[in-house]
């Protein structure tokens, strides 16, 4: 009886990363820059396989997202930021979704709760020091969410903000050392709406209230008329982002 053929053993997770972080990406830039969303989430569906994961805050773009993962591959692991300021409304999506797709999105948690980290704050960092606060229940929880995995999927647009307008469809994350791939980087927010209504994808109400954007409770806030997008988020303050998509190095 012949012996099977030994096996190929499987490239360790840091000879994998190593060269995601060395390649070029420009090719597949080039190839997908204008391509559909759902191209591009079958692209990195078929490149990495089980090592991809989504983080969705179930905005309207996560949503969208959502709906044509369940499509391409329902079983992808997707996890929510869970900072302990989300609003109901939010964690609500979550349920709609579970019900609607059949995708259980895992909820990622800070060390500390909500209760525990005010106490060692008696004035709320998210007053004092939102850098700080994102930086503890965001960019913390996400870069242990993302171990052992090659990508992750995000639902940035380009025209949110200057940082985003500057991101690729797909290069490599040196915030959190994996590939990044952003599906929607070249829609506008009228074509997400569009999508949602056409598909009767489930949404936040929130954004039928007057929030263009929505984040933590402590932080966001209706927009006035002729408001660009996220002036809700820390208003009055020169903060845009959280951190997880700002291209500085600031908060490494």
């Amino acid at each position: 009886m012949l012996a099977e053929p030994p096996t190929q053993p499987e490239p360790s997770i840091a000879m994998r990363l190593e060269s995601f972080q060395t390649r070029d990406w420009a090719e597949e830039n080039s190839r997908l820059a204008h391509a559909d969303p759902r191209e591009i989430l079958c692209w990195a569906n078929e490149t990495f396989g089980r090592k991809l994961t989504m983080a969705t805050a179930f905005g309207p773009e996560g949503c969208v997202l959502l709906h044509m993962i369940a499509e391409i591959n329902p079983k992808l692991r997707v996890f929510n930021l869970d900072t302990g300021y989300q609003f109901a409304e939010t964690l609500a999506v979550r349920d709609r979704v579970r019900e609607r797709y059949g995708i259980d999105v895992e909820l990622v948690q800070p060390d500390t709760t909500v209760a525990e980290y005010e106490a060692d704050h008696p004035i709320p960092l998210y007053v004092t020091n939102p850098d700080r606060c994102c930086h503890d229940r965001k960019i913390v929880p996400l870069r242990r969410a993302v171990l052992g995995y090659d990508a992750w999927i995000s639902s940035i647009r380009g025209d949110q903000t200057a940082d985003r307008a500057r991101t690729p469809v797909v290069g490599w994350d040196a915030k959190f050392s994996l590939v990044k791939v952003n599906p929607l980087l070249n829609w506008t927010r009228r074509e997400v709406w569009a999508f949602i209504h056409a598909h009767d994808v489930p949404y936040n109400p929130m954004f039928d209230q007057g929030y263009s954007s929505v984040g933590c409770f402590p932080c966001t806030r209706p927009t006035a008329e002729g408001e660009s997008e996220r002036s809700g988020r820390w208003a009055g303050k020169a903060k845009t982002e959280c951190g997880l998509h700002s291209l500085d190095s600031s908060q490494l």
